[in-house]
C-alpha cells in the first residue's frame, strides 16, 4: 500500500486537555497500519470549527478522535476516546478475534450489519446460523448479555479488524480528505457474494463527513446494511442536563436491557420518555437508553440528531444524509460521559421472524450494484 501523502499530526493530540505527550510520541500504528491524522488550522475566532480527525486504516478506517475549537473554550474532544497508548493497548493487545473492543471507543464503522442478529447457536458457542432468502449465513456469536440466561448473538458487523488499501489523502478548500478501500470479499466466509467498501472521510471547518460506498463485486445477490458507532463526548461532564433531539415517532420494543432483542413491535413515542422530538432536545436526566428509533422525520434531505450540552455551551448535529438510513440507535448509560448515536440502515435482528413480512431496512445488492451511507457532523453553540 502506498500513501500518497501521510502526515502524523500528533501535535494536535497533545494540546492542553487532550492526550499525554508520551502516548502520542510512542504510538504510530494500530492494527498493523499507520495511524492517519487530518488537520486544519483555526480560522474563525467567533464560530466553532473542526480542527482534526484521527483515523485507523488498520481497524476498518475507524475514527479515533475528532477535535474542534470552540471560541472561549479552546480545543474540545468531539468523540469520547482514551489516550492513544490506552487505545493501542485495547485494540492491539486486549481485543477479541472479532475486534469487539473497536466499538467501545471512538467511532467504528459497522458493515455488513450493525446491531444484533440472533440465530441457532453452534455446539461450541462460537458461531450462529440465520437465513436470508433461503441462504444460510454463519456469523460469529461475539456478544452476550451479563444476566443468567442471556442469549449469545452476533453484533456490529465484520470489518472491525479490516485492513484498508489504497489510502489517499488530498487537500480540498479549507480542509483535507482521506479515501481508502476495504476489500471485504465475503467478509471472512460469513457472507454472500463479494464486497468492496470505499470509505471517505472529509474534514473542513464546518463539517466532518463520513461516507461508505458498498459495491457488490461478486456474482450473487447479498443483503447489506451500514452504520457507525460514535461515542459523542459531553464536555461539561454533567450528563443529566445534556439534551438529545431525535426526530422519530416510533421506538422498537425490546425484551430487556440485557439482551436488547426486539420483540417485533414498533411503539409510538408520544407521551413516553422516548419522545425526544422537542426542538432543542430533551434532558437525558438519569434515564438509561439502548434503544432504536424509526419513522424518522427528514428535513432538507437529512435526518438530524442533536446532542446539546448547555453547561458547556456546546452542541453537535449528527445528520444522516442517505435515504436508506431507516433507524437511529442511541446508547446512553447514566454513569458514562458519552452518548452513542448510530445512524443505521436497519432495525435490530433484521432477519428475525419477529418482524414478519415488514421491511427491516436491509438493502439487497445485486451483482454490480452499490449503496451509499453518508453522515455529516456539524458544531453549534446552543
Amino acid at each position: 500500500m502506498r500513501y500518497l501523502r501521510l502526515r502524523f499530526i500528533f501535535a494536535a493530540l497533545i494540546a492542553p486537555g487532550l492526550l499525554p505527550a508520551v502516548s502520542a510520541q510512542s504510538v504510530t500504528e494500530i492494527g498493523g497500519q499507520k495511524i492517519l491524522a487530518l488537520h486544519r488550522a483555526v480560522v474563525s475566532t467567533t464560530k466553532p470549527e473542526f480542527t482534526g480527525v484521527t483515523i485507523l486504516p488498520g481497524r476498518g478506517m475507524e475514527i479515533l478522535y475528532v477535535t474542534a475549537n470552540f471560541p472561549g473554550r479552546g480545543e474540545v474532544n468531539v468523540l469520547a476516546s482514551p489516550d492513544l497508548a490506552t487505545a493501542e493497548n485495547m485494540l492491539d493487545e486486549q481485543d477479541t478475534a472479532n475486534g469487539d473492543l473497536g466499538y467501545r471507543l471512538g467511532a467504528a464503522f459497522l458493515c455488513p450489519y450493525p446491531n444484533r442478529i440472533r440465530g441457532k447457536l453452534s455446539a461450541d458457542g462460537k458461531t450462529l446460523t440465520t437465513q436470508w432468502e433461503g441462504h444460510v449465513l454463519t456469523l460469529p456469536a461475539n456478544n452476550i448479555g451479563k444476566l443468567p440466561g442471556a442469549e449469545r448473538h452476533a453484533m456490529h458487523g465484520l470489518i472491525l479488524k479490516a485492513k484498508t488499501d489504497g489510502v489517499r489523502v488530498s487537500q480540498m478548500p479549507g480542509g483535507e480528505q482521506v479515501t481508502g478501500v476495504i476489500h471485504a470479499g465475503n467478509f471472512g466466509g460469513h457472507w454472500l457474494s463479494k464486497t468492496d467498501l470505499v470509505v471517505t472521510i472529509t474534514l473542513t471547518a464546518q463539517a466532518v463527513d463520513a461516507s461508505i460506498v458498498a459495491h457488490n463485486v461478486g456474482a450473487e445477490s447479498e443483503p447489506i446494511a451500514i452504520a457507525w458507532h460514535p461515542y459523542f463526548n459531553l464536555p461539561s461532564g454533567n450528563r443529566a442536563q445534556v439534551r438529545v433531539h431525535i426526530p422519530a415517532s416510533t421506538v422498537a420494543q425490546v425484551d430487556n436491557y440485557d439482551n436488547v432483542f426486539p420483540t417485533g413491535k414498533l411503539l409510538p413515542v408520544a407521551g413516553t420518555r422516548f419522545d425526544l422530538r422537542a426542538p432543542g432536545g430533551v434532558p437525558l436526566a438519569n434515564h438509561f437508553f439502548d434503544d432504536n428509533w424509526s419513522h424518522l422525520e427528514w428535513k432538507n434531505g437529512g435526518a438530524s440528531v442533536q446532542v446539546i450540552d448547555p453547561a458547556a455551551r456546546y452542541g453537535v448535529d449528527i445528520e444522516g444524509l442517505s435515504p436508506e438510513i431507516s433507524s437511529i440507535q442511541m446508547y446512553a448509560p447514566p454513569d458514562k460521559n458519552f452518548v452513542a448515536i448510530e445512524h443505521q440502515y436497519n432495525l435490530a435482528d433484521p432477519f428475525g421472524k419477529e418482524w414478519g413480512s415488514a421491511s427491516t431496512g436491509m438493502v439487497t445488492l445485486e451483482p454490480g450494484q452499490s449503496t451509499h451511507w453518508h453522515v455529516r457532523l456539524h458544531l453549534f453553540v446552543p
